[in-house]
């Protein structure tokens, strides 16, 4: 693409000058944003290390389990452009409180759920708020925040929610569910949902655009990927020739398809066709697709690697995550001030090779290996490497759209990961099962019947082989950062996001 300067003037607001009041304003709008997003990124994980207390209390088979994660996932992911476009039309502010509200009310039902089927119900609607709320509050960043050193801050801050977030999101699981029970990991976002619903007066309302709701495209957008993910997941338990796998595979084709076909042909679509001519633009769609496959993997994976394998408590395991959560958080401040001196690209490109190569780490464990020599460095080393690539993946998202389509814009930066995430869980726990069963037939079934019935001899054997479909699925969650990479080299060319402040030039090229 050739170089060319787009302009992005920063709309009237809140008093940003270097007054005390305008920093304070400043200062709660960002920690309304942060909170709202680390709510929203925690329950992605929070469930992760509270699932065998789960599975235990309501009696959850084995191949639902993933589905208390992916429920979640796939409801956030499906609905994010639907939600992006409803702030664009009714206001950025209002859907963000309306989505904040559903999801407090949601985690509500979660907590109180009976059985399997109202948990995963309640994971659903949490994942409805979560799509109207998420995209609004990156958006209103760019509302709330002048462009320049106070925009690139906050940016930064909600970058590292994204990643800290999925941490703090294990630590607290794992205390909660410990000290207190289960049901905690959702009833600690009620407090959350209204601290950060008394806190919206301080975010500033963009100006609405006129249009209406894209409908179909919602429907078939949605119900194509959840058809993709569960023919996926169903293909890896049962087979990939049978009938329901082909139907589910035959259904999301013919749902993509007439996804894409109404985008192109719709007055108000749901995901404009136009963000995506952007070359820095989709490569950062691209790329955060391939981050959340990874990522989301790579908790669920070590997280029953620890319980069930080194015999972790979920406590322990929570605050095994330590150094991961250091390591994010420390990357997303570094990347945060290089975005202004470096070409996105140059930052996350070496990045997604760390987390790849700490991927790549995990992917060597044994049933006995050692945490403070094996695995928390290959903790500190992807997380190090998935920090660097938030920040220019966040910002190259949203640099030099227009004011209608911020919403839409930010959306899909989440629906990237939040798919990827889900499509990424579904490959590798098939992948997983698969090689974990080919040592030894329903490996993780008798691994679990082992646990039970103190049957150490069974546990060791069974332990091995599930411990060997975890490393392949390292090994191809490491394929995905690579493919990240190439991604980020080949089609990410923006230039450094420059430090003024007011109307900020963003050089392209």
């Amino acid at each position: 693409m050739s170089a060319e300067s787009v302009t992005a003037v920063a709309p009237a607001g809140p008093d940003t000058s270097g007054s005390s009041s305008g920093r304070r304003h400043l200062g709660l709008a960002l920690f309304v944003i942060a909170a709202a997003q680390l709510m929203v990124v925690l329950d992605a994980t929070i469930t992760n290390i509270a699932l065998p207390a789960i599975q235990t209390d309501l009696g959850v088979s084995d191949a639902n389990l993933a589905w208390i994660v992916n429920s979640y996932a796939l409801a956030f992911g499906g609905l994010l452009l639907l939600g992006g476009k409803a702030g664009d039309l009714f206001g950025r502010r209002k859907m963000f409180q309306v989505g904040i509200a559903v999801f407090t009310l949601a985690s509500l039902l979660g907590g109180l759920a009976p059985n399997e089927s109202l948990l995963i119900g309640a994971r659903v609607l949490q994942g409805v708020g979560a799509a109207l709320a998420a995209p609004s509050a990156l958006a209103l960043i760019t509302t709330t925040f002048p462009a320049g050193k106070s925009r690139n801050t906050a940016m930064g801050v909600y970058a590292a929610m994204g990643g800290v977030g999925a941490t703090v999101g294990l630590l607290l699981g794992g205390t909660l569910t410990d000290v207190l029970d289960w049901r905690w990991v959702f009833f600690v976002n009620i407090p959350i949902g209204l601290a950060v619903l008394a806190g919206t007066r301080t975010l500033v309302e963009a100006e609405r655009h006129p249009g209406r709701l894209d409908v179909p495209g919602a429907i078939t957008g949605t119900g194509g990927l959840i058809a993709l993910v569960y023919g996926i997941t169903r293909g890896g338990e049962h087979g990939w020739t049978g009938g329901v796998t082909l139907v589910s595979f035959a259904a999301a084709a013919v749902l993509l398809a007439a996804f894409l076909y109404l985008q192109a042909r719709t007055a108000d679509p749901m995901m404009p066709l136009r963000l995506f001519k952007d070359r820095t633009r989709s490569g950062s769609y691209a790329t955060m697709l391939f981050i959340g496959a990874g990522m989301f993997a790579t908790f669920y994976f070590l997280t029953l690697y620890m319980q069930l394998i080194l015999g972790y408590s979920p406590v322990r395991t929570g605050f095994a995550y330590l150094p991961f959560s250091f390591g994010m958080a420390m990357a997303a401040g570094i990347s945060s001030k290089l975005v202004t001196h470096l070409a996105p690209r140059l930052i996350a490109g070496p990045g997604l090779l760390v987390a790849a190569v700490g991927m790549l780490w995990f992917a060597t464990l044994e049933p006995d290996s050692s945490y403070t020599a094996h695995l928390m460095p290959a903790m500190f080393v992807t997380a190090l490497g998935l920090g660097m690539s938030f920040v220019p993946m966040t910002l190259g998202a949203v640099s030099g759209v227009s004011h209608q389509d911020t919403g839409v814009a930010s959306a899909l930066l989440n629906t990237a990961q939040q798919i990827g995430g889900a499509l990424g869980l579904a490959i590798l726990s098939t992948i997983s099962t698969s090689a974990a069963d080919d040592k030894l037939p329903e490996a993780a079934g008798s691994l679990y019947r082992g646990l039970a019935t103190k049957d150490f001899a069974l546990v060791a054997k069974a332990g091995d082989a599930v411990t060997h479909g975890y490393t392949m699925a390292f090994v191809a969650a490491a394929a995905m950062f690579l493919a990240g990479l190439l991604v980020t080299g080949f089609a990410i060319n923006a230039g450094r996001q420059h430090h003024t402040e007011g109307a900020a030039p963003v050089h392209m090229g």
